[in-house]
């Protein structure tokens, strides 16, 4: 299935036709989750991966080995995508899944649900600038000319995915309605071994502290790049140009400072305010730590 060029719309929101049709994103909408499930919910470019990877290491109590044998589109499937249904069907028990979504349209499936929903967001800045990197090489989202052009259609919601602002307000504001553990990915970066630990517990598996240290240790950004299971380069070039960059680019907090330009930045602060003026959420917006280069 290739429909590279294809785009579908699906309630006024853009989405690669490449993995996407309007039975698989309906499907999603009336999916029925189990009590044991584990969701993980995210804008793309937010730390989704690295989220995928971590939690199947707390699930194998930091063995590796499924991590490093089964892609992970396969482990941790996105609902949204045609092939899911498959996947799922023959999931063990906790499956873990992974959505785009946005809360307003994945928000009925979940109602009266047990399910752990682990939401994952990152700072708007670096969120752009990953998100453009990752349209130049990814062939099934439209080509992009120039990063002035690209952070515009951010601002105002028109990228595929739909809009950062509605998407992350959706889901937190639901903290208290859903069996919900907001993760930041500047916290994982910051405290990766504090915040798997806070993890293991929502999950319901603790782990020892030789566990944790291997989930650690498997979760950094040199075991996570080496690892064609993750990286994406089984991926064949015809969908995703692996000339044009690397999928797991460098991962800091902060990066936006090296593409924004002084204006660029004014404008989007003063877009973000506006628009995040009803939202009580804080963001760390550069590196205030050392820290390890995690993505």
């Amino acid at each position: 299935m290739a429909r590279l060029d294809v785009t579908e719309t699906f309630h006024g929101i853009l989405f690669p036709g490449h993995l996407h049709t309007q039975d698989s994103l309906q499907l999603a909408l009336t999916f029925q989750f189990q009590d044991t499930d584990i969701l993980i919910a995210s804008y793309p470019k937010s730390g989704t991966t690295w989220m995928q990877e971590i939690v199947t290491l707390i699930s194998s109590r930091g063995d590796p080995h499924l991590s490093q044998t089964v892609p992970n589109w396969a482990r941790a499937p996105w609902l949204e995508q045609y092939y899911s249904a498959a996947v799922l069907a023959t999931s063990a028990t906790p499956r873990i899944i992974t959505t785009h979504l946005p809360y307003h349209l994945l928000g009925p499936a979940l109602q009266n649900s047990k399910v752990k929903v682990i939401f994952v967001s990152r700072n708007p800045k670096d969120v752009v600038v990953s998100f453009y990197h990752f349209h130049k090489m990814a062939k099934f989202l439209p080509e992009v000319h120039s990063f002035p052009a690209f952070l515009n259609q951010f601002l105002d919601g028109t990228l595929h995915f739909g809009s950062w602002f509605d998407h992350i307000k959706g889901w937190t504001s639901q903290k208290a309605a859903l069996n919900l553990l907001h993760i930041t990915y500047e916290e994982m970066s910051m405290d990766l071994h504090g915040t798997m630990r806070r993890m293991s517990s929502f999950l319901q598996c603790p782990l020892l502290e030789d566990e944790l240290n291997n989930c650690v240790k498997h979760c950094s950004f040199s075991s996570m790049k080496d690892n064609q299971m993750i990286n994406y380069t089984l991926i064949p070039s015809e969908i995703m140009d692996h000339s044009k960059g690397s999928f797991m680019r460098k991962g800091q907090i902060g990066d936006w400072k090296n593409m924004f330009t002084k204006e660029q930045n004014q404008h989007f602060q003063s877009i973000f305010c506006s628009k995040m003026q009803d939202c009580s959420l804080e963001f760390v917006w550069e590196k205030q730590e050392k820290e390890d280069s995690l993505i």
